[in-house]
């Protein structure tokens, strides 16, 4: 029998296509599954609020009765018009070292943009950057940390037969603690006591309000990332959405506001490494016993992942996001915990990129979008 694509219309194919990764990973000791669970919502369009405006075919490639590829094929209503573009994306790219079956995958994208009236397609990225996005192009001996993507090696190579191009690269820096630059942190220590006598403070996140705190923290995001590359605005279900499946992990000690006349200006948001439970379950499920090891064992974990920092524009280059980092190492320290990863950050967002490098950050991973023009 020969290749076959089929369409995903119904949960038994949905299941499937969260399943094949397990089975395509089932020997890399670096993978590490996604949460069935989340994974199962994220493609449900009555729960995910991607569906509000935006659309995407799900499709499975068979080989001899055998699942060989995954693919979304996704049009991105949101960010067509926050930038004015005519632009198809894909995302959810799983596939076996074989380009027919990669090119027959990236087919559907195109032809699913195609049919719109695209120019451009751009991917992988599950629906938009405000979520997972990128293939790792360099950085494999490590699994990824929380909520990063991961691929094998020839991803890269299947991409680039199709007539894929480099869009754009989004970098990872490691942040060992015994690493990080000291001059940095007693510059942060200086930075803080002049923002104090500007009536800025720092404070921590309350879980207890983290309603509100979200609402702060939206504002800033979609604020402090508007000139970011492909950046689109958070709308206030997706941010609700984000609140409730994040809010389990927040760790107060992790989590920083910046403060001006109690009015949040910036904030950081730093999540234990999860996957560091995670990957001891191959096939993602939580139950009966993966909750509880996920539950008591975040305050445990060697890494954390600084996932976001965002400061309004007014309120930038005063050294805030330098002392949302040192507080993270200090806390990282005193809990003997090995040090952060700082992800993704744009390659073109150079006021972050040497934000990381001043504190001794090591760029140890890359992971690219790629673009065809149609």
């Amino acid at each position: 029998m020969g290749l076959e694509l089929v369409k995903i219309i119904d949960k038994k194919g949905k299941k499937a296509f969260v399943n094949f990764p397990h089975d395509l990973y089932a020997d890399d000791p670096n993978y590490v599954p996604e949460i069935f669970m989340g994974q199962m919502d994220i493609l449900d369009e009555k729960k995910y609020p991607f569906f509000n405006y935006g659309t995407a075919e799900l499709w499975l490639a068979y080989q001899d009765e055998k699942i060989v590829g995954r693919i979304a094929s996704i049009d991105n209503t949101n960010y067509n018009q926050h930038f004015k573009t005519q632009t198809g994306f894909f995302g959810f790219f799983d596939c076996i070292n074989d380009k027919t079956v990669a090119h027959a995958l990236l087919d559907r994208a195109k032809s699913y943009a195609n049919a719109r009236g695209f120019n451009k397609i751009i991917g992988p990225t599950n629906y938009s950057t405000n979520e997972t996005a990128g293939t790792l192009i360099n950085g494999f001996n490590e699994s990824p940390k929380i909520m990063m993507t991961y691929n094998a090696s020839y991803y890269q190579s299947l991409l680039e037969s199709y007539g894929l191009v480099k869009e754009i690269d989004l970098y990872a820096y490691l942040l060992p603690v015994e690493s990080v630059s000291k001059k940095s942190l007693k510059l942060a220590d200086a930075f803080e006591q002049r923002l104090e006598r500007k009536g800025i403070t720092i404070r921590k996140i309350r879980k207890k309000d983290i309603v509100k705190e979200a609402a702060g923290m939206k504002i800033i995001y979609n604020s402090a990332w508007e000139d970011n590359w492909g950046f689109v605005p958070f709308t206030d279900a997706e941010f609700e959405f984000l609140r409730n499946d994040l809010k389990m992990l927040v760790d107060e000690d992790f989590t920083f506001a910046a403060e001006k006349d109690g009015k949040m200006i910036g904030f950081g948001l730093t999540l234990p490494d999860i996957n560091e439970i995670l990957i001891k379950n191959k096939r993602g499920k939580l139950f009966p016993f993966g909750l509880f090891r996920l539950l008591f064992g975040k305050k445990k974990t060697n890494w954390v992942r600084v996932i976001a920092l965002g400061v309004l524009p007014e309120y930038r280059k005063m050294g805030i996001e330098a002392i949302f980092f040192a507080k993270n190492i200090a806390e990282a320290k005193r809990r003997r915990i090995k040090g952060g990863e700082a992800s993704w950050i744009l390659e073109s967002n150079t006021e972050m990129v040497n934000a990381a490098e001043r504190m001794n950050g090591i760029r140890y991973k890359t992971y690219r979008l790629f673009s065809k023009p149609l």
